[in-house]
């Protein structure tokens, strides 16, 4: 598993590492200081050793470049946030199809719908279900219900409960 903490980060780990590596502090107590495996320390002082501070530098990570870039990314959050029905959508609702299109629209960008997700995991927005409410409810009568008529209907412990004619005891009651 990766060390948590950005690539500038460790680096900075491995520099402040090297600064004992100079003063001639014993391996053990360096990896014990930074929080580290002993073997990672070992590999730590063999590149100081041979490549000095260049050989603790951060190396890029291989891979593809994203398709979207930094400023692309910004500019989608705020469409984002603006809404499905501002993107041109028939409900106020997105969906990873729905945002995949809108990428399409906006950057000429092609991203499969389930990829989507990791964009906007990345972006901070999270999955969220809308509340089921049927139109013709009315909020008012639905409370009104669920302080009067709620607590009549609702059956108690112990109050309308029949004792058991048995002869084994009740281990354990919730009622208060």
């Amino acid at each position: 598993m990766r060390t948590p903490g950005s690539a500038a980060e460790l680096e900075a780990r491995r520099h402040r590492a090297a600064e004992h590596f100079q003063e001639r502090m014993p391996l053990q107590k360096i990896a014990l200081l930074m929080g580290v495996s002993l073997s990672s320390t070992k590999r730590w002082y063999r590149a100081w050793k041979s490549q000095g501070s260049h050989g603790l530098a951060a190396k890029p990570h291989p891979g593809r470049e994203p398709k979207l870039s930094p400023k692309q990314r910004k500019r989608l959050a705020k469409l984002l946030l603006s809404g499905p029905l501002a993107a041109g959508f028939s409900t106020n609702l997105w969906t990873c199809k729905r945002v995949a299109l809108l990428v399409k629209k906006k950057f000429d960008v092609d991203y499969h719908p389930d990829h989507v997700r990791r964009i906007l995991h990345d972006l901070g927005f999270s999955p969220q279900k809308p509340r089921q409410v049927a139109r013709e409810q009315d909020s008012a009568a639905v409370e009104r219900w669920r302080r009067r008529d709620w607590p009549r209907i609702k059956k108690r412990l112990g109050e309308s409960a029949q004792r058991s004619f048995s002869s084994t005891k009740r281990a354990f009651d919730c009622s208060p």
